[in-house]
Formats: C-alpha cells, sequence, structure tokens
C-alpha cells in the first residue's frame, strides 16, 4: 500500500454483515491489505441481501457503490466472480468463531480464490486455509457439544407450556445449530439462550435474538430427577475413560446438566457395580468367598493362607479343567512384583508361574537388567489355566473378562499383604486389572502410573506374547522393547527406599 492510499476500516458483525461488505469490497477491486476490519460481533448486526446463495454464484453489481470508510467503492459491472460452496461452508462455520482476525481471514482467500487461485481450498499447506480450517474444527466441535448438552426446563406461561434451556459456548455457533432444533423439536416452544444471543421457536418461527444471563433461564424442574434416574440406569460402569469423558463434556458445562451432579458418585461406586454386574450375570461368580482372613502384618504367613485357600478355590469355572491352581511364589516382602496373565500348560503341570518358555526369557531379561527373581514375587491375574484341547496339545486361550474379574480378588489380596512399592504388568490383561479398562498399552507401555496397589506400576508386553510373534523382525523389536521397559523398571527398583 502506497502512501497516498488510505487504509479503509470496516465492521462486520456476523456472517451476513460480512457477505454483504466483502462482496462491494471485492467489486471495487480493495485489496486485502488496504482494509482494516472492525470485529463488531459485540453489538447487535443486521441482517443483509443474500451474498453469494447455496451454490457457485456469480458476483453481479446488482447493488450501488459501498460506502466503506467514507470513501465510495465502483463496481466492476464486467467481472463477474464465482465463489465455490466448498468455501461458503468453510466461511460460514470460521464466521462464528470468536476470533477477532477471522473477518480479514475470510477475505483474504476469497480475494485470493477469485483472484485465479483455483485450487486454494484444497491446499492444506497453505498457511490461510491451515488457519481457516483449524478455526471450522473448532467451531464444529463447539457446535456438537451444544447439540449434545443443552438440556431445556419447563415452564408455564400464558400461552402453555414452554421449554427453556441456557448454554454456555465457546463460540458464536447458536446461530449454526438453531436450525437443527427447530427440526428436532418442531412441536414445542422453545428458547435457547446463551451470553452471546438467543434463538426463540414459536413452533412455526424461529427469531435470532440477543444474548442473556444465567438468571434468565430457570434453575430446575420435575423434569430434571426423571432425566437424573435415566442417566443413573444407563451410565455403564465397566466403561468409564475419565480423560475421554472430560475432554468431551468439559466441566464448565456442568452446571446446566442435571446428570453430571451423579457422576462423583457413580465413578466411585463403579467398581463395586461391576462386581455386581459380573457376580448376577449367567454363570458369573467371584473367588471372594474363598478368600481367608489375612493381615499385611504378617505376610509370610499370610500368602501361605492365601495359598492353601486359593488350592479349592471354585470361583469361576477354570478350575474344573485345569490341573490345579497356580497361585504367586516369592518374596512375601518383596518390593516389586510381577503380574502376568495366567499359568500356561507347563505353569498348570508344575504348579508354578513362569516355568515355560515365557518363564525362561522373563528371567533371562531379568539377568540382563540386573534383577533376582529371588527378591521379586511373581503372580498372574488368573491362577487356572484356560486351554483348548487340540489332540495331545493344550493351547493357551486369553480370560474372558468375566473370568478375570472373578480371580481379581486372589490378586487384590496378593498386593494388600505384600504392599509393593512398585508393579510391572506383563501384559494387556494385568495392565487392565492394575490400571482399569481404558489403560492401552501400545500407547502407555514403559511409562510410569500410579495404581491403587503401587505408587509406582509400569506395564510391558508379556513374553509369551513376544515369543508368539512369528515375523522375526518384529519379535526382536519387541524384545528390546520388553528389554528396555524392564531396564527401566529395575533402575527405578534400585532408587526404592
Amino acid at each position: 500500500m502506497t502512501a497516498s492510499e488510505e487504509c479503509l476500516s470496516v465492521r462486520a458483525t456476523r456472517w451476513e454483515d460480512w457477505r454483504v461488505t466483502s462482496r462491494r469490497l471485492l467489486i471495487s477491486g480493495a485489496a486485502p491489505e488496504t482494509i482494516h476490519w472492525i470485529d463488531g460481533r459485540s453489538k447487535s448486526g443486521r441482517k443483509q441481501s443474500d451474498l453469494f446463495g447455496t451454490t457457485d454464484v456469480e458476483f453481479a453489481a446488482a447493488e450501488p457503490a459501498a460506502q466503506a470508510g467514507g470513501q465510495d467503492a465502483a463496481a466492476d459491472t464486467s467481472s463477474p466472480f464465482r465463489v465455490p460452496k466448498a468455501f461458503l461452508n468453510l466461511a460460514r462455520h470460521v464466521s462464528c468463531h470468536r476470533s477477532p482476525g477471522r473477518w480479514e481471514l475470510l477475505y483474504r482467500l476469497l480475494w485470493r480464490i477469485t483472484g485465479g487461485e483455483k485450487h486454494l481450498l484444497t491446499n492444506a499447506a497453505d498457511r490461510d486455509m491451515h488457519a481457516a480450517t483449524k478455526l471450522e474444527k473448532s467451531v464444529s466441535r463447539d457446535a456438537h457439544k451444544m447439540k449434545a448438552f443443552v438440556r431445556f426446563r419447563e415452564i408455564e406461561d400464558a400461552e402453555g407450556k414452554r421449554f427453556v434451556a441456557w448454554h454456555r459456548p465457546d463460540h458464536y455457533t447458536l446461530e449454526l445449530v438453531a436450525d437443527f432444533f427447530a427440526r428436532r423439536f418442531d412441536v414445542m416452544r422453545w428458547a435457547i439462550l446463551t451470553p452471546d444471543e438467543s434463538a426463540i421457536w414459536d413452533g412455526k418461527k424461529l427469531t435470532m435474538g440477543d444474548g442473556a444471563p444465567r438468571s434468565d433461564a430457570p434453575e430446575a424442574d420435575e423434569l430434571e430427577e426423571v432425566w437424573k434416574t435415566y442417566y443413573a440406569n444407563i451410565f455403564n460402569p465397566a466403561r468409564i475413560k475419565l480423560n475421554a469423558m472430560r475432554a468431551e463434556m468439559p466441566k464448565k458445562h456442568w452446571a446446566t446438566m442435571p446428570e453430571t451432579e451423579l457422576i462423583d458418585d457413580l465413578v466411585r461406586n463403579a467398581p463395586t457395580r461391576v462386581e455386581t454386574m459380573i457376580r448376577h450375570a449367567e454363570g458369573g461368580v467371584s473367588a471372594r468367598p474363598f478368600l481367608p482372613e489375612v493381615t499385611s502384618g504378617e505376610p509370610s504367613h499370610s500368602i501361605a493362607r492365601l495359598r492353601d485357600a486359593a488350592a479349592v478355590c471354585q470361583g469361576c469355572d477354570l478350575h474344573g479343567p485345569a490341573t490345579q491352581t497356580v497361585f504367586g511364589v516369592g518374596n512375601p516382602n518383596a518390593k516389586l512384583v510381577l503380574v502376568g496373565e495366567q499359568p500356561g500348560d507347563r505353569e498348570d503341570l508344575a504348579g508354578e508361574p513362569f516355568v515355560g518358555p515365557a518363564g525362561q526369557l522373563l528371567r533371562e531379561t531379568l539377568s540382563e537388567v540386573g534383577l533376582d527373581p529371588a527378591e521379586l514375587y511373581i503372580t498372574n491375574s488368573v491362577k487356572h489355566f484356560k486351554f483348548k484341547p487340540t489332540g495331545k496339545r493344550r493351547l493357551h486361550v486369553k480370560p474372558a473378562a468375566r473370568e478375570v474379574a472373578a480371580c481379581r480378588p486372589w490378586l487384590e489380596a496378593e498386593l494388600d499383604v505384600i504392599r509393593p512399592k512398585m508393579v510391572v504388568a506383563l501384559g494387556a490383561t494385568a495392565a487392565g486389572v492394575l490400571l482399569g479398562p481404558g489403560f492401552r498399552l501400545l500407547k502407555s507401555r514403559g511409562q510410569v502410573q500410579r495404581s491403587d496397589h503401587a505408587k509406582w506400576t509400569i506395564a510391558t508386553y508379556h513374553p509369551s506374547a513376544i515369543l508368539r510373534v512369528p515375523n522375526e523382525a518384529t519379535r526382536e523389536t519387541m524384545r528390546k522393547a520388553f528389554l528396555e521397559d524392564l531396564h527401566f523398571a529395575a533402575e527405578h527398583y534400585r532408587m526404592l527406599p
């Protein structure tokens, strides 16, 4: 821009404002660098005539020249422009973002597209497109949350029942989703209030209005108890993913969602409910009735009592086909406990965990990292061998979740008696028992976690999983990762008080 050129100041409040203003500026030939956009979103914007329509549309000079910043913007009536529908969809969402620079960004994209950059929208590496796409995604997520988190409360007025909701979105998304609510609740009279704007449906027409404080919405109604009862009954305690829940349901929305009052209690009672579900499922039982009374003050004696009691456990159907219970072995005062999945064929016959090929790999690796198995305690999540007979061989079968849960009291009793400072989970089954069903071994392998039974809990591959991999290169990669994880655990172990 030369010294003789003056920067034009133009205001845009809503999508409609920007469409009309940008059309006039484009026709007048105003380059993006000559325009200063003012975000007037905090003020009421008035609706303007349609700019682009819903498909590729020509920019004709149907309107007189605009006054922008006090100067005439002469229209070039000889040069119509065309804009892809994809840009309209993008711009519509970007216009609802709170970023004050959105109008400038959109006009710059419009200028470039109409200036000949026909493939700009498909250029993900372009800086402007990257910025616009990022804003669009943020608005789309916010719109999705509004559809999911709006909770209506019933009130009575002169015309009968009316439903009012208050919601606090991150962006100006109400105008994007208002039609959705009008279609879904077309037989109701309702209003959605936000701090920036409101949407009112009278059963026939949708009207957008000014924002409103939360105090303008009703606090509660009798339907909330029904809704909370429904939520408590559909809540699945076996599929709790707290981090995902917090990400998808930010706490800023909890105040207007009655069911969130129940979340803390539901999460706190989830383990008990899971055990109850398993116990009442068809064929579902638990090892808990077979547990003896033990104390953590006498670990050696208590572990022996647990082992004797487990020998006659019938807490699940696995006790029938198996040769015997395979209980944990090792130092009852161990600072480090290794937990596997279940005994294998050789372990079932010997009555001791990790004596087969997987045990050999485990002990070799422990020796490499300087850990003495005699100092440790080694056990499994499941104490009986689950297998499929094939001729003279018995092939390992992964225990079902019901069987893992049924045997869990034995593992918990072992850990409660020993009170280790560190636990290493060998494989996904053990990791799920110790760190919860949401734990993902491939994602968080080798990282220090905190569990209910140890301050330091680390998960790694099960040695049998490594041995079962047919590809030699993949098997060697897993073997190195297994070695690294146990070396990491050994370093922490040596720092234990």
